[in-house]
């Protein structure tokens, strides 16, 4: 089993892998760590990471990068119409009112929506994992900025699941982070001592992030988060992409932002000047060949004047520490270090306000492009049952204040109730009991929609069915668990109705707890805090957590586990309770359905399919090229000698037509007829190559025959003259032995003689593989006879008994074994003396 962890930039993407008892960040076929979140829709094909990145100014309109902030939107919503006008490509309503792309795919104009279009790139990310790891991957840990919302989180769940992938937890970019950063810390404090604070700093190309995360041994909890959604490395890029764009209006009189194409190269020139710029404070030149109308542009900046340009975007990097800090209640000297990650925390103004405002140095121990996914792989590891990791804990915050309404019999209409604070602990259970006759509804929503980068503060509607009165009129008791589950979302997991069945003569106790009046009002009762085993967190210790009770009125309460066994010890007593567990209706904002989600998924495995064809297609096609050109090179050299110049002329000439029709009407044909088109080249070609390939192994191969014969001969003669090396070979064996060498020589002088009349041009009378068996068949028929050992040396029967004894004492060995030992001793000095042991 393997597991990775994802990194899912805006801009790049990272997979890090649990392997060889560390983690790994894995390269991509072009030997990159790092792949562009791009993708390229062609007329035959998609080209997904690099291969799409030197797309973007080719295939403009269809090449889609910089999707990753419409997870989970509308069409309509404020920031889809921002990004909307950055984007080169068309964005298009979905017949379920959410944002999508319009691109030209297979020839034909095609609406994707944003899960579709971020499981084509986790789709390839898993195929680059699986082709490093050489093994199917299912398993993993996606990152997410700490400030998605619920509808983009389940967004990006349902992108997982197009791509094949099982999520194992979506993870929040910083907390990937501070796992990276603690779980190899050995000098953390006890869990009885002081933690350790350490503030992290996250500075993408699209948003920033800081969260102050207290640490312990084995432990790790996030205190508080804040983030800019609107700040980011690309904010940077545009600042210096309007100055260019000003400047060669007034210089060169053209309007950069008319031409997209033109626009694009801009940026990708900025880009690399910002990141020139922080390492060199002298001026750099930009220059850009044929930019526009035929026109060469050049122009020149320097780190000075790129930070006057951004003095906005500068003061912008310092009240998300404030305010990380005062949600945590920390003052500076209560940091211990502050660790930064991320592309454009290495611009140096940035890293000078945050220097500024800790009034400490800031460290740069993790890797500030990888820290991301290593630290999603290291959680998919905790995760993953096939691997052992240390004990380490994790506790997240829920990122906004959740509140739930529902509707009560008295003037006001409603009830509500903060179940979820901002930086309540995360994942977390809690368990609410109302008092209800009748199915009823509650709906979930973000307090302070201020507070959540998102148009819509609805985050679902969940009914609770089959609630009907007890038996005896009275209300009933209905137990509600809400959780925020591993991945950051907020459910309504179970609910359950408490039957009373009374115990004879104990008619009077109709309620099983002290209740207020308000009998309709919901009497919110929040069990001990549980992180469910199905949450895939057990390492969470949940009895450190003190039982939280809220009344109707809002007020928290501590009680002592001994209070509430009292309490359940006089319910056992009153009367006998049952729990019954009540369906729940689910209605979530911006949920994709699952006919939906279903064909998605079919269809990115019909295109992973045309890919694979198309890709099969194009070697086919490749193959047939390379031949041409191979042959043709070879015919002038190596082939020459073995070809008439009447067939060269004519093989030359069907090389020819074939590059000719390969450009021509063979542009676009299907696989088969490329096939077809090798195999007729190869008619002509092979004879010609198999000449070659005879007429330089043949010489090898028949002085190897030769060898063995003169070998053999050697032995007859040896045999012949009485050597004692061979006196115990049988006569009439040897006999076929000789007469199997003459006509072995005989054969070989034949064929040598029939070959040597031949030219070079003419198909061989012999091949190699006929030499090579003839070889083979005299090594099995002679071999045999000649190396034959010779017959053990009778030993005197006293002495052969006494080393016999001495044998067995000795070395536990019978006087059998001694035997055979002896043999196998004799024949290995036949083969030694007689120096004929032959391959």
């Amino acid at each position: 089993m393997s597991v990775v962890g994802i990194d899912l930039g805006f801009l790049n993407c990272y997979i890090a892998v649990a392997r060889s008892g560390g983690i790994e960040t894995i390269a991509n076929e072009y030997s990159d760590r790092c792949t562009p979140a791009c993708i390229s829709l062609g007329s035959r094909t998609r080209a997904i990471g690099n291969a799409a990145k030197s797309q973007i100014v080719t295939n403009v309109r269809n090449t889609l990068h910089g999707f990753k902030k419409l997870h989970g939107r509308s069409f309509d919503d404020p920031i889809v119409q921002t990004e909307r006008i950055r984007l080169p490509y068309e964005l298009q309503k979905m017949p379920n009112g959410s944002a999508g792309v319009k691109v030209r795919y297979l020839e034909e104009e095609r609406p994707f929506a944003i899960e579709q279009v971020t499981g084509m790139l986790l789709a390839k990310l898993k195929e680059t994992s699986e082709n490093a790891l050489k093994k199917p991957v299912a398993d993993c840990v996606i990152s997410i900025p700490s400030f998605f919302t619920d509808a983009e989180r389940r967004s990006v769940m349902a992108a997982a699941q197009v791509a094949g992938l099982n999520c194992l937890r979506l993870m929040n970019e910083t907390t990937a982070v501070a796992l990276a950063y603690g779980i190899y810390k050995q000098d953390l404090p006890p869990l009885d001592e002081k933690p350790r604070n350490v503030v992290f700093i996250d500075m993408g190309h699209s948003a920033y992030q800081v969260s102050v995360c207290a640490f312990n041994k084995g432990k790790l909890k996030v205190l508080a988060t804040t983030f800019d959604p609107y700040l980011g490395g690309r904010n940077f890029d545009e600042a210096l992409v309007d100055y260019f764009c000003d400047e060669f209006k007034t210089k060169y009189k053209i309007n950069v932002k008319e031409n997209s194409r033109a626009l694009l190269r801009l940026y990708q020139e900025c880009e690399k000047l910002k990141k020139l710029m922080s390492a060199n404070a002298s001026d750099l030149p930009l220059n850009i060949e044929c930019f526009m109308n035929d026109l060469d542009v050049s122009s020149k900046m320097n780190r000075a004047q790129f930070e006057q340009l951004c003095v906005s975007l500068f003061a912008r990097v310092e009240p998300p520490l404030k305010a990380v800090m005062e949600q945590a209640n920390l003052q500076r000297e209560d940091v211990s270090s502050i660790e930064i990650v991320g592309g454009a925390t290495r611009i140096p103004a940035v890293k000078e306000q945050i220097t500024k405002f800790f009034l400490k140095d800031i460290s740069t121990t993790l890797n500030a492009d990888e820290a991301v996914a290593r630290g999603c792989a290291l959680q998919c590891a905790i995760l993953s049952p096939a691997f052992k990791v240390r004990e380490f804990s994790i506790t997240d915050t829920v990122p906004y204040s959740i509140t739930l309404r529902w509707k009560t019999s008295f003037e006001d209409g409603t009830g509500e109730c903060e179940v979820f604070c901002k930086n309540h602990p995360a994942p977390f259970s809690k368990v609410i009991t109302f008092h209800k006759k009748e199915p009823f509804e509650l709906e979930a929503f973000y307090t302070n929609l201020h507070e959540v980068p998102y148009p819509d503060a609805r985050i679902g509607n969940f009914t609770i069915q089959n609630v009907f009165p007890q038996s005896d009129g009275d209300s009933s008791k209905v137990k509600v668990k809400v959780r925020i589950n591993i991945h950051g979302i907020f459910s309504v997991a179970s609910a359950s109705v408490i039957e009373k069945q009374n115990i004879e003569g104990d008619h009077s106790d109709a309620s099983m707890e002290t209740e207020t009046s308000f009998k309709d009002e919901s009497k919110d009762d929040v069990d001990k805090m549980q992180v469910d085993q199905e949450d895939g967190h057990q390492k969470c210790h949940a009895e450190h957590t003190p039982e939280e009770e809220i009344d109707h009125t809002g007020t928290k309460t501590k009680s002592t586990p001994s209070e509430k066994q009292d309490r359940l010890n006089q319910t056992t007593k009153r009367g006998k309770v049952k729990s019954i567990d009540l369906p729940i209706q689910s209605s979530l904002c911006r949920q994709l359905g699952q006919d939906l989600l279903n064909s998605y998924i079919e269809n990115e495995g019909k295109m992973i399919m045309q890919d694979k064809l198309e890709k099969e297609r194009n070697d086919a096609k490749n193959a047939v090229e390379e031949y041409v050109y191979d042959f043709r090179d070879k015919l002038g050299t190596v082939y020459e000698k073995f070809i008439t110049q009447e067939d060269l002329n004519k093989l030359s000439a069907v090389l020819g037509d074939t590059e000719n029709w390969l450009y021509e009407e063979g542009e676009d044909q299907p696989k088969q007829i490329y096939v077809d088109k090798l195999q007729e080249l190869k008619k002509y070609g092979q004879p010609i190559q198999m000449r070659y390939v005879e007429h330089e192994e043949r010489p090898k191969a028949l002085t190897d025959l030769g060898r063995k014969i003169q070998l053999v001969m050697k032995v007859i003669e040896a045999y012949r003259n009485k050597d004692e090396r061979y006196d115990h070979l049988d006569p009439a064996e040897m006999e076929k032995v000789e007469k199997y060498i003459s006509e072995a020589m005989n054969w070989l002088n034949s064929k040598m003689n029939a070959q040597n009349k031949l030219s070079l041009t003419q198909d061989p009378v012999v091949k190699v593989s006929e030499i090579v068996a003839k070889s083979k068949e005299l090594d099995n028929f002679c071999n045999p006879i000649i190396y034959k050992p010779k017959p053990k040396v009778e030993i005197a029967e006293d002495n052969a008994k006494g080393n016999s004894e001495h044998n067995g004492q000795m070395d536990g060995q019978s006087g059998t074994e001694t035997k055979s030992d002896t043999t196998k001793d004799s024949s290995q000095h036949t083969k030694s003396s007689g120096e004929m042991e032959v391959d």
